[in-house]
């Protein structure tokens, strides 16, 4: 392949997406989880924590069974990170800052928001944070109004209201709790600016999610970092990013959608190891579904939201990965030291089906070690008949 490449078949695509992602060649261990999340640009949180959080599996799926402890000094010590919307509620590198300018003066211009803002409940926040430093909305003054879950206090919706400003900056994570400091403070002056136009934001945070996805649409782009497709149409043929036509990658409506490609990307074929992992359903390489169901023709929908009897996969299922292909989910649970995979799916077919057991014992009993489990339990799978195949081959991995 090269640079000036127009056409990729479907598979090349995905191979090019895989290792984008870091998901397919030699994993970079010295540089660790900070490489990680340089890589992939952003790291999505969430509070849902099954066999660990959502930020904590995406550098396992990469790096495998690293050290759960030294995963939140990685992100947060030395104000290496700073927490802000992107695709969601991200982890960020601190050198990206300066290109969420443009959102940050967003928020600043808008003139209604869900809940008014107490102008005396922000300048207490303020100066606080000014006189005492990091803290909590608990140390601030209390994050609830004793209500309802959302039910903020003006000293919660103050500092969240000074956070999406870019006057407060969340430091860290202190038992899920957000910990506020002012940005002045805690940006290192030489990113700690606002003089980026959003023209000059766009651009790179395209390229850059580009670079994250290795090829992508314009929809994929924009969705990395929710973006609309508007300003991605204003910044697109500035990034570097080269178009190339993708075999298969069709819209919903039928025709056939224009991608765009990294240029380092294409420079060299995209081999080596691939991994066996379990994923997020929040890790970047399958959050957004369609191009998911474009890349590896699997369809995945988080069902931790939708009434348990209405579930077809499981509370927080977790797709499969081996091979550079999805080949089934599991909802995993923890009983004490026993990993419990209360439901293992494999894709329809019974000799994919059948191949992929191995597999998925494979990852079952490096997450098992990983969480510090002993025992591996298989309560269902579909198909039916697999249970037992499964049982033994997680039995005859090394746990």
């Amino acid at each position: 392949m090269t640079a000036a490449l127009s056409h990729l078949s479907a598979d090349e695509a995905r191979r090019i997406a895989l290792r984008a992602q870091g998901l397919l060649g030699a994993p970079d261990r010295r540089a660790g989880v900070r490489g990680v999340l340089r890589r992939l640009g952003a790291i999505q949180l969430d509070t849902i924590s099954v066999l660990a959080r959502s930020h904590e599996l995406l550098p396992y799926a990469r790096l495998g069974a690293i050290d759960r402890s030294a995963v939140e000094d990685a992100y947060w010590a030395g104000g290496r990170s700073f927490e802000y919307w992107s695709h969601a509620a991200c982890i960020l590198p601190i050198e990206e800052w300066p290109l969420f300018s443009f959102r940050r003066r967003a928020y600043r211009a808008r003139e209604r928001w869900h809940a008014e803002l107490s102008p005396t409940a922000y300048d207490k926040v303020i100066a606080r944070l000014r006189d005492e430093g990091p803290l909590t909305a608990t140390e601030l003054g209390g994050a609830k109004k004793g209500g309802i879950w959302w039910d903020w206090s003006d000293i919660k919706i103050a500092v969240e209201r000074a956070l999406t400003y870019g006057e407060v900056v969340c430091t860290e994570r202190r038992g899920w709790k957000r910990v506020y400091d002012l940005a002045e403070r805690a940006v290192p002056a030489e990113l700690f600016h606002d003089d980026l136009d959003d023209h000059e934001c766009l651009r790179r945070l395209v390229a850059q999610a580009g670079a994250a996805m290795g090829v992508a649409t314009r929809a994929d782009l924009a969705d990395y970092h929710r973006l609309t497709g508007a300003q991605v149409e204003s910044v697109i043929e500035e990034t570097g990013l080269v178009p190339v036509e993708v075999e298969g990658w069709v819209s919903g409506s039928g025709d056939r959608p224009r991608a765009w490609a990294d240029p380092a990307a294409l420079a060299t074929p995209p081999r080596g190891r691939h991994r066996t992992t379990l994923l997020s359903p929040f890790d970047s390489l399958i959050w957004d579904r369609p191009r998911t169901e474009r890349i590896f023709g699997f369809v995945h929908r988080l069902e931790a939201y939708v009434p348990a009897p209405k579930r077809i996969y499981g509370y927080f299922s977790m797709p499969l990965l081996s091979g550079g292909r999805l080949l089934g989910r599991v909802d995993p649970a923890r009983e004490g030291s026993t990993l419990v995979a209360r439901h293992a799916a494999f894709e329809a077919g019974q000799v994919k089906a059948v191949a992929a057991v191995p597999a998925m014992a494979v990852a079952l009993a490096e997450a098992a070690r990983w969480v510090g489990c002993d025992r591996i339990r298989i309560e269902r799978t579909t198909p039916d008949e697999l249970r037992g195949p499964l049982t033994d081959a997680v039995s005859r991995v090394e746990i």
